[in-house]
């Protein structure tokens, strides 16, 4: 079930403008109650230093918030160029850069605002209240500042590797349960012979489908007594005219906009439900480094080190999850989800094209194989098997030195590093 309180979530301006609105309401009020109800609760400082810091705080932090965000606007430009623009922009919306702005912004207008009040009708008094506000607006925009420049630091190459990979494991244990789980399935003789009483086709212009509230659908089927099928899964992109999905049978019609708010549309793919798109992500990552342009393959090698990680735990994990049946056992909703052969071509087919020619990531991914074959349960193996030997066929084709193809075979979790016996899966014969 996706979190309703996403689509509820304010446009990123409405965080600065709130800022902006109650520091322009305190600025108009707070000195005004101040001074009818505490006329001789003042602040020791004179009131030409007060103007003097006030005016300081006010100029001043109109050109540090320039000069700030100008800085960081142009390193998330240019990480986006280095790693994936779909990544970067993760940062460029963090909530730290919008309250940072407010921030900024709040100590600007309310310095502005208790100018106005310091020495009021000559009478040579600073308001107290009013004066430690904005010192302690000052500080906080120091902390935020802090805060942002921390947040900055995840554009670092190692951290944004990190970052990305904690997404995807996040997803995978919300997700997914243990494999020791039973799975549930839907036969085909369950829902070929129910006929279509319902299709909802997506309107407007193309959209993400980003999450589906698979229990109210569930619901909403049972209730009518129907199939709830999706014909688009989680990531998938919906264009006009498509269809999202078919109802299949029933007593009574499912209300089309019940339908529609089960449904998390969005401009881009999430990873609320989508645990592809964090391998998705990783793997842009990795064959940009290993563009001629970039041409770096320890980038790869370290996002191998996170797509493996998730390969690990989606491999222990039952991947079944998008039959739902209602609580006497019939089958209520299909939601097609990924199998375990769709993340082993994810992660691995794009990564050996663009690294073909790398000793490095091809010995990573050597050692990557090697490892899912000697962990992961019996099921798992078939897909990891085929695609070791796609790998070694792959370095048979792209060295044509038999001692680079012996080097490139070698199971290295460094890549260039500490290389495992070479009998561990050797080169096979030509």
């Amino acid at each position: 079930m996706f979190s309703r309180s996403r689509r509820s979530n304010l446009a990123g301006w409405v965080i600065p403008m709130s800022y902006a609105v109650t520091a322009v309401v305190a600025g108009l009020t707070l000195p005004r109650i101040e001074h009818r109800l505490l006329p001789g609760l003042t602040s020791s400082v004179s009131p030409t230093a007060a103007m003097a810091i006030y005016s300081s705080i006010g100029s001043g932090m109109i050109a540090f918030s320039g000069i700030v965000f100008s800085l960081a606007f142009v390193m998330v430009q240019f990480s986006a160029t280095a790693y994936s623009p779909r990544l970067v922009l993760w940062i460029a919306r963090d909530p730290v850069l919008y309250h940072a702005i407010g921030i900024f912004t709040a100590t600007f207008l309310y310095a502005l605002a208790a100018l106005a009040w310091v020495d009021r009708d000559s009478s040579g008094k600073v308001p107290f209240i009013t004066a430690w506000l904005v010192i302690a607006l000052l500080f906080a925009s120091v902390a935020i500042f802090v805060a942002l420049i921390q947040r900055m630091s995840l554009l670092q190459i190692n951290r944004m590797l990190t970052f990305t990979g904690d997404q995807g494991r996040r997803v995978i244990e919300l997700m997914y349960p243990p494999l020791e789980t039973a799975a549930v399935t839907a036969e085909p003789a369950e829902f070929v012979n129910h006929p279509v009483s319902q299709i909802l086709m997506h309107k407007g212009r193309p959209q993400a489908i980003q999450a589906v509230d698979a229990p109210n659908l569930a619901a909403l089927a049972t209730v009518s007594g129907a199939i709830v099928e999706m014909t688009l899964a989680v990531g998938d992109t919906a264009v006009e005219g498509i269809p999202l999905l078919r109802v299949l049978g029933g007593k009574q019609v499912i209300s089309e906009q019940a339908l529609r708010e089960s449904i998390q549309l969005g401009d881009e793919r999430t990873l609320e439900q989508d645990p592809k798109y964090a391998l998705r992500l990783l793997v842009d990552i990795a064959i940009k480094a290993l563009s001629p342009a970039v041409n770096d393959p320890t980038t790869a090698v370290q996002a191998l080190d996170q797509i493996e990680d998730l390969l690990l735990r989606l491999g222990r994990r039952r991947l079944e999850v998008g039959v739902i049946r209602d609580s006497s056992g019939g089958l209520r909703l299909i939601i097609p989800h990924p199998k375990w052969e769709d993340f082993v071509v994810l992660a691995f087919d794009e990564i050996r094209f663009c690294g073909a020619t790398s000793v490095q990531v091809m010995r990573r991914m050597k050692a990557l194989i090697g490892d899912l074959i000697s962990v992961l349960p019996d099921e798992r193996q078939e897909a990891v098997r085929h695609f070791q030997e796609r790998l070694d066929s792959t370095i048979l084709r792209s060295f044509a030195d038999a001692e680079e193809k012996l080097e490139a075979s070698v199971e290295d979790r460094q890549g260039l590093g500490m290389p495992r016996s070479r009998r561990t899966g050797g080169l096979p014969p030509e």
